[in-house]
């Protein structure tokens, strides 16, 4: 890994720590947007041995500066929460470009980073998909099953099934072999069945 890029990985961290939502890790807190770049890392270098420079600051920085676009600043409707995405999608890529060019990286690459985080040309891109595909995990590895205890059964099945017509044949394998408690392994395969 160069000089840059652990430049550029130890930023985000800095700035993601400043997150006010906190996650408890084992036995400490933890600032929820590091934790979920962690994670990202984490699942990235799982699917893939050597990721590319781009694909390991788009996943670390995938929730950059999250707290600074509040759910709540958006309508609490569907719409409300489609606007949300969006407008964070832009955001995170607009937070890595700056740290990213301040850093020196060339103009391209940084458009490239901001394509990745802002998800344009998912199922197209090899690298955006990878990129989904990693979120999709981090979801179902360690987010589904608090999700999971909150939210109707129905509108389970639905997110689990969205979940995975976004995510690639290698994607899907890497989930297929996660092991879920029995209550969220039968979610996952009502939502697969026919």
């Amino acid at each position: 890994m160069n000089d840059r890029l652990l430049r550029a990985l130890q930023r985000i961290d800095d700035d993601n720590r400043n997150d006010p939502s906190i996650e408890i890790v084992g036995d400490r807190p933890c600032p929820k947007a590091l934790q979920y770049g962690m994670r990202m890392t984490e699942w990235l270098h799982r699917l893939d041995a050597e990721p590319s420079e781009a694909l390991q600051i788009a996943a670390r920085g995938q929730h950059i500066g999250r707290w600074k676009v509040p759910r709540t600043s958006f309508p609490p409707t569907r719409a409300g929460y489609l606007a949300w995405r969006t407008r964070l999608y832009g955001f995170h890529a607009e937070q890595l470009s700056i740290l990213l060019r301040e850093e020196g990286y060339e103009d391209g690459f940084i458009e490239h980073v901001a394509r990745i985080v802002s998800k344009k040309g998912l199922k197209q891109d090899p690298d955006v998909q990878r990129i989904e595909d990693v979120a999709c995990l981090v979801f179902l590895s360690y987010e589904f099953a608090p999700f999971a205890a909150s939210q109707p059964r129905e509108k389970i099945v639905e997110i689990v099934r969205k979940t995975w017509n976004k995510m690639s044949d290698t994607g899907r394998q890497a989930a297929a072999h996660l092991s879920l408690p029995e209550p969220l392994a039968e979610l996952v395969t009502e939502a697969l069945g026919p």
